[in-house]
């Protein structure tokens, strides 16, 4: 696998242009921005208007810049060896886990969460927060709760990285096998006298299952894993 992947392309236009122009000044400058305004609409402003109003006609420099922000495209160049779908969910957990991790350590906001995807009793559900002093206010457990989901998806593509056998800790002692012969002619396995294996049945599915439901977090939050 071959995956180069650029930078998103920034745009450029008639604001961007006068930062550039006036570049002794400060870009939040009124003046800044009111030549800004005059390089997109032809007329300038005292104060600030909304850019989304349909009313204003757009400059031919306006256009032109739009028209060369259209032509630049985001480069992405992705090679997949035959190999890498042999087991692609290690092929993806390997280049899932550090994304996580990257994304946990630079994020800059939260996305809306629900109580039911983190524990009762450690305060982090929003009805274990103070009351809102607004009701379109978050919650004071709001990021504690998307920091709490983080960590357990990263938790899980920990798991599942292709050198790492989680499965190893829930079994000990000594295997020891040895085939029987039955009356009806058939062998059949049983353990051995110097078999002392054990395995952890009750951890071992409490293990997975933390698995699947960090599994289920990452699907059901996935259009939320933006910076």
């Amino acid at each position: 696998m071959k995956v180069k992947i650029g930078k998103y392309v920034n745009w450029f236009g008639p604001f961007q242009l006068a930062e550039k122009l006036l570049f002794w000044m400060d870009k939040d400058d009124d003046r800044v921005y009111n030549f800004g305004h005059f390089l997109a609409y032809g007329t300038f402003k005292d104060e600030m208007i909304d850019l989304f109003d349909n009313d204003q006609d757009e400059t031919w420099l306006y256009k032109f810049l739009s028209w060369i922000h259209s032509k630049k495209h985001r480069k992405v160049k992705i090679h997949i060896d035959p190999w890498d779908t042999w087991n692609m969910d290690s092929t993806l957990s390997m280049i899932i886990l550090p994304m996580l991790k990257q994304l946990k350590d630079t994020k800059h906001g939260a996305p809306w969460t629900d109580d039911e995807d983190v524990p009762d009793g450690l305060g982090l559900r929003s009805t274990e927060a103070p009351p809102k002093k607004d009701e379109w206010d978050t919650d004071a457990n709001h990021f504690k709760r998307w920091d709490w989901i983080m960590d357990e998806m990263i938790w899980t593509f920990e798991q599942l990285q292709p050198n790492y056998d989680w499965e190893e800790q829930y079994h000990s002692g000594n295997i020891e096998f040895k085939s029987e012969l039955l009356d009806n002619g058939m062998y059949e396995l049983k353990r051995g006298p110097n078999d002392t294996s054990t395995f952890d049945k009750e951890g071992h599915r409490a293990h997975a299952d933390r698995i699947k439901n960090g599994l289920r977090l990452f699907g059901k939050y996935y259009l939320s894993l933006w910076d």
